[in-house]
């Protein structure tokens, strides 16, 4: 009997080795662009209790008291003005700075900038000083009352070119050919070309200047993050308000310092900047007076001392409008349009001129130290500086009180400088997001604007001391007033630098490499192609269209 064949046995199929797949090399998290930082408490247009309001405007307030000061050390001086002078000069810069940033804040471009007196205006300022230095005078109270009535007639009149400049929108036509490859070197330099006064200062006395810079980053940065964990509190009082402790507490320790002696045999330099008895300053001060037209005497005008004041106006219109962008940022708003930076420009023109008027010696541009303030208590609230106004009009006028602030040695304002202004140009490499950073066009155009926009005006400054004057040097000292003081800006350097370069070197057919189709839509305010949160954060707080025509807006 046949028996069935056995079921043939399965034979298993051969083994196949897998590969081993290993992660791709260098990958990690991808952060996407954003147009609006989100780490912010506060926005533009939200707000925090009055109380905190009240605490940030102060602290608002003292940071741009030191830049001011500083100013008015330098050119009053020179000028032949005494303690008295200077206290004087340093009212009308608080006083005019607290109505200039009232109206950029309501009505120019509605961002939470701080307007102060600028140091682009210091070459000028110094060149009509220098002309009047030669003349006979009874006294040289008299030829710092001479000195500041050429000075007001110079801005009165340079003033102009500012307010022609934005409200004729030709502002707002070259605002519209920027780009992230322009504004990214422009920011940084904002920052970084400030950087004068900060360490150097700061070496000045070096004993309180640098515990202040560590006290500053250790309270305000490390205190928070060890600390977070046994309160809540403590995270927000030290990230918030760590800067006026720490000027309270070095501000104490200079004191003692002072009455122990220990500036008491050393030279009279190293005594202006660390000690902090100035009662010379304190002394000098009115106890109330409010600054008033023409308080020098009629204004002189001279063309030459008027065109070469014109540059520094042109100049202060650069610096601003890069700090606007940088304001943006931390404020966590969206680039301004261009509209907005053109009646900004026209708004800081009628600035200047009220400043010509009341009597300060500078006009203003806006505080990048206040810029930097903005990010380090992450509040952009746009009411916050509104308030701060407030308290430079009080201590312009109630000037004995505003004299025993301006008494803090300046190496401690010097220390805070150099955290603002390095968080101000961080910004500025933020923009790169936006661009292609793989595209050595952009490498070239970003590398070349930042390193010019530092580097000529160091030449400029280092020429200036050694030769006392810049150097341009023709016939024309109205003309060599201009050049020294527009290539003595490092933001107006780099600025310019980068506008030619992006606008001119392979700029068709890359607007995606140069980052356009994220910036354009908030440069522009066509239906339709503008971005819908541009009226958001710039749009009036009443219906001025219905006044105005929009295309002188």
């Amino acid at each position: 009997m046949n028996q069935p064949p056995p079921p043939p046995v399965a034979v298993p199929p051969p083994m196949v080795m897998q590969p081993i797949m290993h992660p791709p090399v260098g990958t990690g998290a991808v952060f996407p662009p954003h147009e609006q930082f989100h780490h912010l408490a506060y926005c533009v247009h939200s707000n925090p209790s009055w109380v905190q309001v009240a605490a940030l405007a102060f602290l608002h307030y003292l940071v741009m008291l030191g830049s001011t000061v500083m100013l008015a050390s330098t050119i009053v001086p020179a000028m032949g003005g005494t303690p008295g002078d200077k206290a004087r000069v340093i009212q009308s810069f608080l006083f005019m700075s607290g109505i200039n940033t009232l109206l950029q804040t309501l009505v120019g471009t509605r961002l939470p900038t701080v307007m102060n007196a600028s140091f682009a205006f210091v070459v000028p300022v110094l060149s009509i000083a220098k002309d009047f230095e030669q003349n006979n005078y009874a006294s040289s109270h008299q030829r710092f009352t001479h000195t500041m009535r050429a000075t007001q007639g110079a801005l009165i009149v340079a003033s102009i070119l500012n307010m022609i400049l934005g409200f004729s929108t030709i502002w707002g036509a070259f605002a519209r050919k920027f780009s992230p490859v322009i504004m990214t070197p422009v920011v940084c330099v904002v920052g970084l070309g400030l950087f004068a006064l900060g360490f150097p200062q700061v070496g000045k006395c070096v004993e309180i200047g640098l515990p202040m810079l560590i006290l500053a980053v250790v309270v305000q940065q490390y205190v928070p993050y060890y600390f977070h964990h046994y309160h809540e509190r403590i995270t927000f009082l030290f990230e918030r308000y760590s800067l006026l402790l720490c000027i309270g507490i070095v501000w104490a320790f200079a004191a003692i310092l002072t009455a122990a002696g220990a500036y008491n045999h050393v030279s009279l330099k190293t005594q202006q900047h660390c000690r902090t008895d100035k009662s010379y300053l304190i002394s000098s001060a009115p106890w109330i007076k409010i600054p008033y037209p023409f308080q020098w005497g009629t204004p002189i005008f001279t063309a030459g001392h008027s065109f070469g004041m014109m540059g520094a106006v042109l100049v202060s219109a650069f610096e601003s409008t890069g700090a606007h962008f940088a304001t943006a940022r931390l404020a966590g708003a969206t680039p301004p349009p261009a509209s907005v930076l053109s009646r900004s420009v026209g708004l800081q023109g009628i600035g200047m001129f009220l400043e010509g008027i009341f009597g300060a010696p500078a006009g203003s541009s806006v505080s990048v130290e206040n810029i930097g303030l903005l990010g380090l208590t992450k509040v952009g609230s746009r009411r916050v500086i509104q308030i701060s106004t407030g308290f430079m009009i009080f201590f312009s006028i109630f000037g004995k009180f505003g004299a025993f602030f301006a008494s803090i040695p300046l190496p401690i304002f010097a220390a805070i400088f150099c955290i603002l202004f390095g968080i101000v140009a961080a910004v500025g490499v933020s923009y790169m997001q936006f661009v292609n950073k793989n595209s050595m066009r952009n490498i070239y155009i970003i590398g070349l604007s930042l390193f010019l926009g530092i580097s000529v005006p160091q030449y400029f400054h280092e020429y200036t001391a050694s030769a006392s004057t810049g150097p341009a040097r023709t016939n024309a000292g109205w003309f060599n007033d201009i050049i020294n003081t527009v290539f003595a800006s490092g933001p107006t350097v780099s600025l310019i630098v980068a506008s030619i370069l992006d606008n001119t070197l392979e700029f068709r057919g890359y607007e995606n490499d140069r980052g356009l189709p994220w910036f354009m839509p908030f440069l522009h305010r066509r239906k339709g192609y503008s971005d819908p949160r541009n009226d958001e954060f710039y749009s009036f707080p009443i219906r001025v269209h219905d006044v105005i025509p929009s295309r002188f807006l």
